[in-house]
């Protein structure tokens, strides 16, 4: 069984003037990362929406000292980008919605649970940021015993050297496979 999980496409991390923003290489995702939606909801398969999550209150989180604020709860950033959000809102009872605080899906969440229920062994990641959180999310899924695709064609980073030196790991350190979707 596969799943999908989409990390962190929302608008402070994809839009111009988003909060924290990879910019053009993010939204050069977009159709991609719908299509691959789309597949993954048409075959049956386990859809998530990983999507950041802080409060500007929480002065504990260790994230609000590394980067501004941003995927601030109750704000438009927390929205899913472009055309992402419209499939989102006409497939909600196809998709798993998972707010997560940490880099990893896997941190804190109920993520492995989810995908152990539903027997699913392989996982592909798209979105953002390549060298942040869907980094940390392939390290948990690897650890965790799961085979792990990243089409590199969906994933961006504000990094352009870091974003390539994790397509490097994925594929030489965590056995992922790294492909052209």
């Amino acid at each position: 069984m596969k799943a999908l999980i989409n990390i962190d496409y929302t608008y402070d991390f994809v839009a111009d003037d988003g909060k924290l923003t990879a910019g053009k290489p993010a939204q050069a995702l977009e159709q991609k990362i719908v299509e691959l939606n789309q597949q993954f909801v048409a075959n049956g398969d386990f859809v998530v929406m990983a999507v950041d999550m802080h409060d500007v209150k929480d002065t504990y989180h260790p994230e609000m000292k590394l980067f501004p604020p941003h995927n601030l709860v109750g704000t438009s950033g927390r929205q899913l980008y472009g055309s992402l959000q419209n499939f989102y809102d006409e497939n909600r009872d196809a998709i798993y919605w998972m707010d997560k605080r940490h880099y990893s899906a896997f941190s804190g969440t109920d993520l492995d649970i989810r995908l152990r229920e539903r027997k699913i062994t392989e996982l592909t990641l798209v979105g953002v940021v390549t060298d942040i959180c869907v980094l940390h999310t392939a390290f948990d899924a690897y650890n965790l015993g799961y085979q792990i695709a990243i089409p590199q064609n969906g994933v961006a980073s504000f990094n352009q050297v870091g974003h390539e030196w994790a397509l490097d790991h994925f594929k030489n350190t965590l056995g992922a496979t790294v492909y052209e979707a």
